[in-house]
């Protein structure tokens, strides 16, 4: 396993990390889920993600009682929860302090922990003021509950916004940002948050990097029963996804396939792979529904290896992107 700061962090995690989304709760009981696990840890993984969000809680629940299970040194763990939407009262959504605070230690108790290393606050809310934000995440910090803090899915200008407030009152500012990133889902890591990698030692923590299952291949003739987009909880996505141009996703899928055939992987392990090919992503966060999917998630590893320029200019010229010639590969 290989292991990268948290951008400008002392924090190292390892680059291909695993979390609970949709599986834990939603797909697989907790044997599974602890099976998945055990799987990743012996592959090196050290970072553990999940969220209030997933599946109501029942995601944490089930990571707590598999981390008490294990045994594992807590040490050795880096764990992080996420705060947004935590039920249906009228405090339990959003970044107000209330709801941070409480949410945070629902959070602890659910996964049977004093304290996570990550706290996110999984998207920006435009009802509270970022000095509230700030100062509510700081004070986590400060009683022991959390490590870092970060956010999932801001801008860059309001993560900015929250970290000059943070420098100029003497607070602890944003460590990093979960956002959504793969082949088909781009801008916002390679291009908005550029400069924030620099100017503020910005870590990423990478989310959907299969583009919630497209780049396996398996939706290549439709959307099988039992996969993530069949779930009837998950229609919001199922229908966003078909909104924004299928048909194109799954011609370019088709043709990165014969990459993938010709690298000797499959088309998961060479998206996986891409994604780490960029040194501003601090780690990939992984998810499976089965221990086997996990034992094949970690060669992504040995796949980005081979991804030599050639190969990453046929992969830019099937994407489209731009045209391969003016992308900077020094960012790669």
């Amino acid at each position: 396993m290989e292991y990268r700061f948290l951008g400008s962090a002392g924090l190292r995690v390892s680059a291909l990390s695993f979390g609970s989304w949709v599986t834990f709760g939603d797909q697989v009981d907790e044997s599974i889920a602890a099976a998945c696990m055990q799987e990743a840890y012996d592959a090196g993984v050290n970072f553990f993600d999940n969220a209030e969000a997933y599946s109501h809680g029942v995601s944490e629940t089930m990571m707590g009682n598999i981390l008490k299970d294990k045994g594992w040194k807590r040490g050795d763990l880096v764990l992080s929860t996420k705060i947004f939407w935590g039920g249906d009262g009228p405090n339990d959504t959003g970044l107000s302090r209330k709801h941070i605070i409480e949410g945070t230690n629902a959070a602890l108790q659910r996964l049977q922990t004093d304290y996570v290393d990550l706290v996110f606050c999984h998207r920006p809310d435009i009802y509270t003021p970022i000095e509230e934000v700030v100062w509510s995440m700081h004070m986590l910090i400060q009683q022991g509950k959390a490590l870092y803090w970060g956010t999932s899915e801001w801008s860059a200008e309001r993560i900015r916004e929250a970290h000059d407030f943070a420098r100029r009152e003497h607070l602890i500012p944003p460590q990093m940002e979960q956002p959504e990133y793969n082949m088909f889902k781009r801008d916002r890591v390679e291009h908005e948050y550029e400069r924030l990698y620099s100017e503020i030692g910005l870590g990423t923590t990478i989310w959907s990097p299969l583009a919630t299952g497209l780049l396996t291949g398996k939706y290549n003739e439709g959307i099988p029963e039992g996969s993530r987009l069949a779930l009837p909880e998950y229609e919001w996505l199922r229908n966003r996804l078909l909104k924004k141009g299928w048909e194109e996703k799954i011609e370019k899928t088709q043709k990165l396939a014969v990459i993938a055939d010709e690298l000797g992987c499959t088309l998961a392990q060479l998206a996986i792979a891409w994604c780490l090919m960029n040194p501003d992503v601090s780690t990939v966060i992984t998810g499976a529904s089965r221990p086997e999917q996990v034992r094949e998630n970690m060669k992504a590893l040995d796949v980005a290896a081979k991804l030599e320029d050639d190969v990453l200019f046929a992969i830019e010229d099937i994407l489209d992107n731009e045209p391969a010639e003016e992308i900077d590969w020094r960012r790669l």
